[in-house]
């Protein structure tokens, strides 16, 4: 089979790794403890699925979807930007500046997007697609689905074992770093953006 023909232990373990890095679902714990207490539910396979299907599609039309509505991928990027500074500035102020009183449950959003699939996730399948073969980065988001399923299934378990005081820390060093990853989105995307523009 020709879609077999480019599989490469070393790029399903190197796009798992720099996937995992980018989605850094183990320092969001802090984040989808905090959902689950204000929406008392988040439905892990739902949320994981999703979030794996946003993954695979945008791996695949992302560019055409962007180059159709007239936005590249620093614009879009630089937008992922600043959802995450927004939810960063939530967490770090203890305020809410996205209203979900309507909401029953965060599995879709915010968790499978932004949380997981973001504009840095998104990005970076794009940019592994250009070194790897399609089938090594499907199966790096794969593995990086169940291992988000696994940990939003635990979500409950986590709960219990860190205390409020706990969570109230985690949640203000989360967000400082988020807020990090948002400026450096930003700045990064927006360097290459003005470079464009100038080479144009």
């Amino acid at each position: 089979m020709e879609i077999l023909e480019g599989f490469s232990i070393k790029q399903i373990v190197t796009s798992f790794m720099v996937l995992f890095a980018v989605i850094d679902i183990i320092g969001s714990v802090p984040i989808i403890v905090s959902l689950q207490q204000k929406f008392g539910k988040i439905e892990a396979g739902k949320a994981s699925i999703t979030a794996g299907a946003i993954m695979i599609v945008f791996l695949f039309v992302g560019n055409k979807i962007l180059k159709l509505i007239g936005v590249d991928v620093n614009s879009f990027a630089i937008a992922g930007a600043f959802v995450i500074f927004v939810i960063a500035l939530e967490m770090i102020l203890g305020i809410e500046i996205n209203k979900t009183t309507e909401a029953k449950a965060a599995s879709i959003v915010p968790i499978a997007f932004p949380l997981v699939a973001g504009a840095g996730t998104l990005t970076t399948a794009l940019s592994l697609r250009a070194e790897f073969h399609d089938i090594n980065i499907i199966c790096g988001i794969i593995l990086n689905t169940i291992f988000v399923y696994l940990v939003l299934k635990s979500a409950k378990w986590l709960e219990r074992k860190i205390g409020d005081a706990t969570l109230m820390i985690l949640q203000k060093v989360f967000g400082i770093i988020l807020l990090a990853i948002s400026i450096k989105l930003f700045t990064a995307n927006f360097a290459q953006l003005v470079q464009n523009y100038i080479n144009f």
